[in-house]
């Protein structure tokens, strides 16, 4: 059953909602998962008034959520969502206990009950393979995909073109036809028209995937200049138009002449893509990932991969390397295998996987030094 709304709670969520936005600076989607948290934690309290607030609340509240499920998937609350759950509720509470009429009724400690123990906090932070495609899996994507409709090359378009830049799903979202210059294979990401994160300005060069890529995203931008009429200031993947069908039902009708607001067309997008060439749904923004791990196969000097990392929109080459540079577990494997197989070459006959004590010996002599003995 619905628990119904509290209307002073939702009085001072909306104060709340107004002091995150324009004193902290936070997005719209950092406000949406705040209000998640806190609609979380009033369907278990059943709406009771925030100035009932007790500790105890808090700790029955934590214990819950490990067995509460998500509404989407139905599968139980990832560690990392517990995480940011009690998180937002722990900021909210140390927020209220410093408003009017709430003063007297909850102390700042009080907020500290949200907690999670170091083990719970050692299991949220905890990386997991991420699930990213090989460019080799998407170009099938591609191949695969139906182009009977213009809703299908569309989507197609889109996919070769989050190939290409790399862009996330808010920007793909709300590029304008403007903003690609085809003859210098480039993307300009200007945070004025475009939901970029952090509002940053700054341009992507196609990223050398080969195949079919930019001829089908050349193809898409020319079929909308010169068959559509369309000019600079219209959408470079426009929403769909709806019209009521002969049967009676919505069925597509062309595009309009703006762009999609939520990223969900996108996700849509890829999960048909993928269906089509039969592979596991692999999201936008895993492209990301990808495109990060070809740079680190073909980058061969660090100016190379710092300009790879800029194409990402990222300042610091660390962002890369450790946010999206991961290691797969296969090849890591591989990898560490290899190394025991390998000789080191100008050490002689000895093994990599030899004592390491004896490699830096050798190593040392090689460069003319004298360590102690131990």
């Amino acid at each position: 059953m619905m628990v119904k709304h509290n209307p002073a709670n939702e009085r001072i969520k909306r104060e709340y909602f107004h002091y995150l936005k324009e004193a902290k600076r936070r997005s719209e989607a950092s406000i949406d998962a705040t209000a998640k948290a806190l609609r979380r934690f009033e369907d278990v309290t059943r709406a009771k008034d925030f100035k009932r607030f007790h500790r105890e609340q808090a700790v029955a509240f934590k214990n819950g959520l490990a067995e509460q499920a998500n509404a989407r998937t139905g599968d139980r609350l990832s560690w990392s969502t517990i995480q940011t759950t009690v998180r937002e509720l722990r900021g909210f509470f140390v927020w209220l206990a410093g408003q009017p009429g709430y003063k007297a009724k909850i102390r700042y400690d009080d907020a500290d009950y949200f907690n999670l123990s170091e083990k719970e906090l050692s299991v949220a932070r905890a990386k997991r393979e991420k699930r990213v495609p090989t460019l080799e899996q998407m170009h099938h994507v591609l191949t695969a995909m139906p182009v009977g409709s213009d809703q299908d090359r569309r989507g197609r378009a889109l996919i070769a073109f989050a190939m290409l830049t790399g862009a996330r799903a808010d920007a793909l979202a709300s590029f304008k036809l403007k903003h690609v210059d085809l003859e210098r294979c480039a993307v300009v990401q200007d945070a004025r028209d475009v939901r970029t994160k952090f509002s940053k300005t700054f341009t992507t060069w196609f990223f050398p995937v080969g195949g079919h890529a930019l001829a089908i995203v050349t193809d898409w931008i020319d079929w909308l200049r010169r068959e559509r009429q369309w000019g600079d200031d219209d959408p470079l993947f426009p929403a769909t138009q709806m019209a009521l069908g002969d049967e009676g039902g919505f069925v597509a009708a062309g595009f309009l002449r703006h762009g999609w607001t939520t990223t969900q067309p996108i996700r849509d997008a890829f999960k048909a893509g993928c269906e089509a060439a039969t592979l596991p749904y692999f999201n936008p923004h895993s492209l990301r990932d990808m495109l990060a791990r070809l740079g680190e196969r073909l980058c061969d000097t660090p100016e190379a991969f710092k300009a790879w990392s800029q194409n990402l929109g990222h300042n610091d080459v660390m962002t890369t390397l450790t946010s999206y540079g991961q290691v797969p577990a296969h090849r890591q494997a591989e990898l560490i295998k290899g190394l025991g197989q390998r000789r080191t070459g100008d050490f002689g006959d000895a093994l990599v996987d030899a004592d390491m004590g004896d490699l830096i010996a050798a190593l040392a002599k090689k460069q003319g030094l004298h360590l102690p003995h131990a």
